[in-house]
This record gives C-alpha cells, structure tokens and sequence, in this order.
C-alpha cells in the first residue's frame, strides 16, 4: 500500500510517499481503509521532532491522528464492528497515523461515522472537535447562561467551540482576523471582536466565566485574558507549550488541555452532526502524495482551516 512516511525527524522535505506493507489487526484492532486523515499542527511538531517528550514515535513514522474509513478487516477479540461499517476516530498520537491506504485502530476509539456528510469529510472533526468538546463541558463545565470568550476562533477547533458553546445555551464572544469574522459569525458568536484592530481586554467590557484560549499568543496577553474571568471562573488554554497562568486570590483557575481519544464524546459529536446543529467545514481536499507540500505550506504558515488528505481512488 502508498503511505507517507518520515523516516528521521526534520522539515517537511523528509516526509516521503512510499510504498509499506499493508498491517494486519492484532487483538483489540481494526484495520481500517482510509477515506482521510487531516492535517492538525501537530503533525508538523511531531515531524519536526519537537514533541519527543510528550509524543514519543517510532521511525519511520506515518503521521495523521484523525481517521475516516471502512472498516476491512477485524482482529481478535473485536465486537460491535463489522466489515463493511463506516467509522471514525482519533488515533493514538503516538502510534501510526493515517496518512497512508489502510491504518490499524484499537477498536475502542472508534465511532460510527456521520450520515449526513461525505465520509471523507468526517475526517475533519475527531481531535479538533473533540478538543473543543473537552475544553468548554470537562474543564469549563460552560452551563446556559454562561458567558464565554473563545481567544483564537478563527482556527479548526474554535469553528467548533463556538458551535457547542452557542448549541449549549452561552452567551459567546470570540475573536477573529478579518479573513475569519464570516465564519465565525455564521458559527453562531454574539460578538465578534477583531483582535487586529482593538486588544481583546479592551473590548470585553463584562466579566466572562470562562475563556477558551486557542491562540498562541504571547504570554503577557494570556496573563491578561485571567483578568477578564469573574472570580469562581476558569481558563482553559490549548497552546500546551505556554502553561495557563491562575490567579488565586480571585480563585480563577487556569487548566492546561491534553486532549484525549473519546468514542463516546465523539459519538455525541456525530450525532449533534446527524442532527444539523454542527456543522463540520473543509477549506482543502489535498491527495495523499501531496501531504510533504501541504506540510511545507503549513511551516509558511499558508494553510488555513481544516484540511483532509485522501488516499488516491483505486
């Protein structure tokens, strides 16, 4: 089968499109045929060998930590799957990825895929959606009525906090460039402050009982986003690299988000997705051979939105 593989840590030109083995599932295992994987920034760490400490690989090294597929073949021990289903999932991000033909996937961390979309598209929302998922109900545990800011909706993740944070009952104020204040605004947010023009502390005038952080800004501007949360209140911050600043007095926490693999959160993700009230948006559809440039065009910082990768048809 053609895979894309880095075989030494590095830029984006040591990734190469290469013919593997086609794996075969163990117990506990699916093998999937891949519809697409995405490309997340973390792809391009992993690559670069900036998060052997957190996220240790083996090389060669197949990247793709979102999945979207049909299942082709069950390993030992396998129930409630069957050759044939459509699935989705976030992969294990320090195993092997999915930029490649067929991918294994414990079993466990799949769900039915979405029905009212291509399945290739699906692949945009595992580790993005689920990010966002994790950040506003397990950490903020965000309720109707409450007021939150999402620093950075512009990106993946922040389309879909917006969403959830909206479908939950929030008042939601987000932050955008000029290129994103469409989206984000179709998105659902109350309010829209373009960071470009006016600084974010200026412009929430109201105390939040949450931010969402997902931008990597500097850490004075994380400092002063704390100001902006009611006592009692919570950031959660997604640049893990810049840890979330608290501030005791007022008892404000800040909280660090590791993201996790969730079929059951993911499942209801799917399902919020079935029912029309998320919507999952694809900017790029790039062939498989073509992820050493797209992770090129990433280090130059051109790509935007999500981006699926597809296996070429047969």
């Amino acid at each position: 089968m053609k895979a894309v593989r880095f075989h030494e840590y590095g830029a984006p030109d040591v990734l190469r499109y290469e013919d593997v083995a086609q794996p075969a599932p163990g117990a506990g295992q699916v093998r999937i045929r891949v519809a697409a994987t995405s490309f997340n920034p973390v792809d391009g760490n992993i690559r670069g060998g900036f998060m052997r400490g957190p996220i240790p690989v083996t090389l060669p090294h197949t990247p793709g930590i979102d999945v979207a597929g049909t299942v082709d073949a069950l390993g030992e021990g396998v129930d409630g799957l069957a050759v044939g289903d459509d699935v989705i999932g976030f992969l294990p991000m320090n195993g092997t990825g999915a930029a490649a033909e067929y991918v294994l996937a414990p079993a466990e961390v799949l769900t039915p895929a979405p029905k009212s979309l291509p399945l290739a598209d699906a692949a945009a929302l595992p580790l993005v959606g689920l990010t966002a998922y994790q950040a506003l109900f397990e950490q903020a545990k965000l309720t109707a009525g409450q007021r939150v800011l999402v620093n950075g909706a512009g990106g993946a993740v922040g389309g879909y906090a917006v969403q959830l944070a909206k479908n939950a009952g929030a008042h939601v104020i987000a932050t955008a460039g000029p290129r994103s204040t469409a989206a984000v605004t179709s998105a659902g947010a109350d309010d829209v402050i373009d960071h470009t023009t006016i600084s974010v502390t200026t412009a929430v005038t109201e105390p939040v009982d949450a931010v969402l952080n997902l931008a990597p800004v500097d850490p004075a501007e994380l400092d002063a986003l704390v100001t902006l949360v009611r006592p009692g209140g919570v950031l959660v911050n997604t640049t893990v690299w810049m840890p979330a600043p608290s501030d005791q007095e007022r008892d404000v926490r800040g909280i660090d988000l590791f993201v996790r693999s969730d079929a059951d959160q993911l499942a209801q993700l799917v399902a919020s997705v079935d029912r029309g009230e998320l919507h999952v948006a694809v900017t790029e559809r790039v062939p498989l051979a073509e992820l050493p440039a797209l992770h090129a065009r990433a280090a130059e910082g051109t790509v935007h939105g999500k981006v699926i990768v597809v296996p070429a048809a047969d």
